[in-house]
């Protein structure tokens, strides 16, 4: 990932030192797997933990001549250790230490994400309590439609978030797996005792059943339902985009100070944040799809997919993790413009209670619904086109009129109808983290 997008965490956990750190506890796990099976002796055990290292360069030197990199990092270790070292790498295949280790990093980086998940989702929360009744227009294709509040919007967003959470959690569950069974699977020459004790030791679960690698349908599930998170920020992103919209302008990107939105023209202030989330989201895409067609490997391996993982992997998760940081600020720090939002609730002048006019001429007006609506919607379409006010237009209606007086058209036309089951959406949810 490019240094701009990296982030601090993910560093930590993709670089070549945790990598090789995760490599070695395998090692090591399957040397204390040995040892209680009798296999390696116990002083050649001691010099192991006490001596077992490695140094990156001096991977990257020996891999230079050997081109292959647990040769190298074996080598290395085995040069920290001395003559012990021989028991290092035991009956294993390159991929029992790889695969494995590669679980051990996925699940640190899901902890990490889900971590984060989790401060976003109060970020949210509590932003949706604090604008639980901020009257707005709801919108459908663009559309207005009927109001709404802000304060759902929000809710809405944490309800996905939760989603994401769950789906997160069991991706770590089904990639919290190791196999230490061999070239072809076949544990010919490390039985199944040894996989079941290195697992345990690392908190990992054994493959029930394996071929050289662990089969990718694992690692693409959690690539995948990271994509799925990065579309949940992407929609999320797009509603500001629209929100600060020049024409809308209810809501707004923080805009800190010495920020330039032009170099030509000064005047702008641009969703910079939310246009990069959604581009981010479509690299995410990207990187399931690729983790999905390396899921279809020759026989019982083939590298095909080790040189797209060494790209994917990091790059998600930075990416992943960049959208959460960057989420969490945009709801934070984000400004609503609550007489902006009262005004384009009237922009359409009163077109946004055409429902609420049309059910009481059935309810209460005994109209047939056809009718009623060939009426309201006449209205309606006027008032669209400028001809005058909603309510007025419809009282021009004699067939309106006749049953719905024009002292009673007010009692319609009020926002506080559309408030009625905000209380209950809300008590579905936790209070606000604000309260706690």
């Amino acid at each position: 990932m490019i240094e701009r997008y990296r982030t601090a965490g993910m560093n930590v956990i993709w670089s070549d030192e945790n990598r090789f750190r995760k490599w070695l506890d395998v090692e090591i796990a399957v040397c204390q797997a040995w040892l209680e099976a009798g296999i390696i002796p116990q002083d050649a055990f001691d010099d192991i933990i006490e001596k077992a290292s490695f140094d990156v360069q001096r991977i990257a030197e020996i891999e230079e001549t050997t081109q292959h990199d647990v040769i190298a990092f074996v080598s290395c270790v085995a040069e920290h250790v001395g003559p012990s070292g021989r028991y290092i790498h035991l009956g294993l295949t390159s991929s029992d230490v790889v695969d494995t280790a590669a679980s051990l990093l996925l699940k640190e980086a899901l902890s990490l994400i889900l971590d984060e998940v989790e401060e976003v989702k109060n970020t949210v929360l509590s932003q949706a309590w604090k604008y639980k009744t901020t009257l707005c227009v709801g919108r459908t294709h663009g559309v207005h439609a009927e109001p709404t509040t802000f304060g759902l919007k929000l809710l809405n967003w944490y309800e996905e978030l939760e989603r994401n959470s769950s789906r997160l959690r069991l991706a770590k569950e089904q990639i919290s797996t190791g196999k230490i069974s061999g070239a072809v699977g076949t544990y010919a020459h490390c039985p199944p005792s040894i996989e079941a004790r290195t697992c345990q030791l690392l908190k990992l679960d054994p493959a029930p059943i394996s071929t050289q690698i662990l089969q990718r349908d694992r690692h693409a599930f959690v690539l995948t339902t990271l994509s799925v998170l990065g579309g949940s920020i992407e929609r999320m992103a797009t509603e500001f985009r629209h929100l600060q919209r020049t024409e809308v302008l209810e809501a707004g990107e923080p805009f800190r100070k010495g920020q330039k939105g032009s170099s030509a023209m000064p005047h702008k202030r641009n969703p910079i944040i939310s246009e990069r989330l959604c581009g981010m989201a479509r690299l995410l895409r990207g990187y399931a799809v690729t983790a999905m067609e390396n899921m279809a490997l020759w026989h019982e391996r083939d590298i095909s997919h080790s040189s797209t993982e060494r790209v994917i992997w990091p790059d998600a998760f930075h990416l992943a993790h960049y959208m959460l940081l960057a989420l969490k600020r945009l709801v934070s720090e984000m400004t609503i413009d609550k007489d902006r939002m009262a005004s384009n609730m009237n922009l359409t002048r009163g077109l946004l209670y055409s429902q609420r006019v049309l059910l009481h001429l059935i309810e209460e007006g005994g109209m047939t619904r056809e009718d009623a609506y060939h009426h309201v919607q006449s209205a309606a379409m006027r008032c669209w086109n400028g001809e005058g006010d909603f309510a007025d237009l419809l009282t021009a209606i004699p067939q309106v009129a006749s049953v719905l007086p024009e002292e009673k058209l007010p009692q319609l036309f009020t926002p506080d109808h559309y408030l009625r089951h905000v209380d209950a959406i809300f008590n579905r949810f936790p209070p606000s983290p604000d309260q706690g």
